[in-house]
């Protein structure tokens, strides 16, 4: 008897956006109730081109997806007890059948691989990130007073969104101090918020939720004191100073650095250096994107092991589209039209921002191979 709440078994990797389609499947499966039967199989079966590969327990439920740019050698490394990873060893422990799809190039096995972590979470990859580390954006919101905080996911009460950023101590602790340093609040959302020009009935001076209004880090919109004006221009300054077009906190905090140390106040002095340090960081973080986002749009042209050429379609950092090297009139018309589809729109760049993963696999692949933005086309050119 089949129960509603039983697990499908996995078939198939199924469809992808960064592959062309093709008539012949592209995918080979292997089982093995031991790891000696699966290894024999790998040896026999699997190709030396680049792809990706899952491995399946023995519910038939995909546990783990990894690429490769060389599919024997990738999974007969599973199997060497000696020099393996600790969790390779438990992954293997688990499967009892291989899966693996030959894809054009390496480049096409990071996309592929990014995309069937999102699309089956397997258990054994670290969050659904295949560059093993979290993601996440540096946002302004929550009215009617906002503040900055970190958030993976974006809703309608973010204002403004700035990244993505690596999720970490140094990003936690950079959010705080921009906070600190703008005075914006950084209570939790059930301490109420209070302008002078929301007319009260029973108007007066209310408490401070915390101490951050007698120290000087928050102007306090909770006592009913703070102007909603100054208050929303101190959340200005903010967005200037993440976006770029405002760096004036860092010079300030640099003089007041070496104001303190030449005045032998060498603790107030390491204060504020390390207060810079993190906010140089994250300056740097969001440098970085807004450059990669500003200058990767281009036609990304990658040689298959096949002889054949596919075009990644790569605008504002993210691959978001896939064509064939055109190759008659037809061809050429028909990749003009979904050139001018996707590289026309002069808006709508970071509208997307499930796509940070993407972004970070295109910017770390053209840093690791420098050489291959010399292949890229312009599609304006085109």
């Amino acid at each position: 008897m089949v129960t509603l709440f039983e697990d499908a078994k996995f078939l198939d990797f199924g469809s992808s956006a960064h592959l062309l389609p093709e008539p012949a499947p592209r995918t080979k499966r292997i089982e093995g109730a031991r790891a000696a039967a699966l290894r024999a199989q790998v040896r026999l079966c699997a190709p030396r081109m680049p792809g990706v590969y899952g491995m399946l327990d023995r519910d038939d439920q995909l546990i783990y997806v990894g690429k490769a740019k060389n599919l024997r050698v990738r999974l007969l490394s599973y199997f060497r007890k000696k020099g393996r990873p600790p969790k390779a060893g438990r992954i293997i422990a688990h499967a009892r059948s291989i899966l693996w799809e030959v894809v054009p190039s390496e480049f096409a096995s990071l996309l592929r691989e990014l995309e069937l972590i999102r699309r089956w979470r397997p258990r054994f990859n670290l969050q659904g990130q295949p560059l093993r580390r979290r993601l996440t954006f540096l946002c302004l919101g929550r009215a009617p007073a906002p503040y900055l905080f970190l958030s993976r996911k974006l809703t309608s009460r973010v204002q403004a969104a700035f990244g993505p950023i690596t999720m970490g101590r140094t990003a936690v602790e950079a959010t705080r101090r921009l906070n600190d340093w703008f005075k914006l609040r950084e209570c939790p959302q059930p301490i109420e918020m209070i302008f002078p020009d929301q007319g009260e009935l029973f108007p007066g001076i209310r408490p401070a939720g915390c101490l951050r209004l007698e120290i000087g880090t928050c102007i306090g919109p909770c006592t009913g004191t703070c102007e909603r004006a100054d208050y929303h221009a101190q959340a200005q300054k903010a967005c200037d100073f993440l976006s770029g077009a405002d760096l004036t906190a860092l010079t300030q905090m640099q003089e007041e650095m070496q104001a303190a140390s030449a005045a032998q106040e060498f603790e107030r002095a390491a204060v504020l250096r390390d207060r810079l340090d993190v906010l140089q960081w994250l300056a740097d973080r969001l440098a970085r994107v807004r450059k990669a986002q500003r200058e990767m749009s281009f036609i990304y042209p990658v040689a298959g092991h096949d002889g054949s050429t596919t075009w990644h379609l790569i605008h504002g950092a993210r691959t978001v589209g896939v064509l064939g090297e055109p190759h008659d009139e037809a061809t050429r018309q028909a990749a003009r039209e979904m050139l001018d589809s996707i590289y026309g729109k002069r808006t709508g760049l970071l509208d997307s921002y499930e796509h940070a993963d993407s972004m970070m696999v295109v910017m770390q692949w053209f840093r690791k191979h420098p050489r291959e933005r010399k292949k890229c086309l312009s599609a304006q050119d085109f």
